[in-house]
């Protein structure tokens, strides 16, 4: 007896996973100046550049953009596909990679970012928005509005308050005639001297660039660990080198490079470093140590294939020069013609003939 099967139920739709985060000042940014969306946003692009589009439009900004991270939470393609996906998708002109410096004073560093973009822009608009961006000013420098109504006369600090009622000092009265003779007389006796007290709680010493940097090598590697009474030991010989023009990054890195496999005393390693190592003085006229300059501003472009940085018009498409000369397909050659035919006989003779000895 025949048995009837049935076909299966359908899977149930496996859960998303979160998108990944990434870190602060990393991640996605949103350009400006995108429509609203719409089903047919990505419909003229393939299928894979249309699947991929559809999840970053929909990532929140400050998600991982890096290729490692998409891959894991797109499970029909790999890693090299994203890739692939995502120069066609910064050719097309929805996304733009670029390096930008973060912070201010000593405290910068290169991050990270990639500009989204659900509407596809030319490389004209790119480059004035990159332009733009790398000009700007960082929020933390920016200053602050003032407030809507108020007057900016107001709202400004004075150097000097004026002094309140409260505390407004007493008009000193003029003493008649007759007392101020009685107390020329008999002069009154000296009050004992009160020896002064403390009113109020002595405020911390907040603790010199030095001293800070000293006490983070450790955090860098443990094998500097370093303790507080040997941090302000070594405080010195560190200041004479922030002195120097030296900061933080730098200190770090040149008391930490090519540390042994075992430290025996931090303390007197580091103090030898910082003594042998001592960077040289610079003159007045000398400049200063500072933060590299950056053509167009405080941001570079990134090529999307191979990630080499550079000017925003020097990337047309987000891609390099090398990653933008295309390699043409070899031709298939053409089948080689079938070989002549020859007498088999004639030529096992010859043969016979060559190893015959004489």
């Amino acid at each position: 007896m025949a048995t009837e099967h049935p076909s299966p139920a359908l899977r149930a739709p496996a859960s998303s996973r979160p998108y990944a985060k990434a870190r602060p000042g990393y991640g996605k940014r949103t350009a400006p100046g995108q429509r609203p969306a719409r089903a047919d946003d990505f419909a003229l692009m393939p299928e894979r550049e249309r699947y991929i589009a559809g999840y970053l439009d929909r990532l929140p900004d400050g998600s991982a953009m890096d290729i490692k991270s998409l891959a894991a939470h797109l499970p029909p393609y790999g890693q090299m596909a994203v890739s692939s996906a995502l120069k066609a998708l910064g050719v097309a002109g929805h996304l733009r990679r670029v390096r930008c410096l973060a912070g201010e004073r000593d405290q910068v560093r290169w991050v990270s970012r990639t500009y989204w973009s659900r509407t596809a822009h030319d490389n004209e608009w790119w480059d004035a928005f990159l332009t733009a961006e790398g000009n700007r000013p960082t929020p933390e420098a920016a200053p602050a509005p003032p407030q809507a109504g108020a007057d900016p006369q107001t709202t400004a600090t004075p150097l000097t308050a004026p002094p309140s009622p409260a505390t407004a000092p007493e008009p000193t009265a003029h003493p008649a005639p007759a007392a101020a003779a009685s107390e020329a007389a008999h002069p009154a006796p000296a009050a004992p001297a009160v020896p002064g007290q403390r009113t109020a709680a002595t405020t911390p010493v907040e603790p010199s660039p030095a001293y800070l940097a000293l006490a983070r090598l450790g955090r860098a590697d443990t094998r500097l660990v370093l303790s507080a009474a040997d941090c302000r030991v070594l405080e010195p010989l560190a200041a004479t080198w922030f002195a120097r023009g030296v900061n933080a990054d730098y200190f770090a890195q040149a008391l930490a490079a090519g540390l042994p496999a075992q430290v025996a005393s931090p303390v007197g390693f580091v103090r030898r470093r910082l003594v042998d190592k001592l960077p040289p003085h610079l003159t007045s006229s000398s400049p200063a140590p500072a933060t590299p300059a950056v053509p167009g501003g405080r941001l570079l472009a990134e090529c999307t294939e191979c990630g080499r940085p550079g000017a925003p018009e020097a990337l047309p498409d987000g891609l390099c020069r090398p990653c933008r000369t295309t390699v043409p397909d070899a031709t298939p050659a053409a089948p080689a013609a079938p070989p002549a035919v020859r007498d088999v006989h004639a030529l096992v003779s010859e043969l016979r003939a060559l190893t015959r000895l004489p």
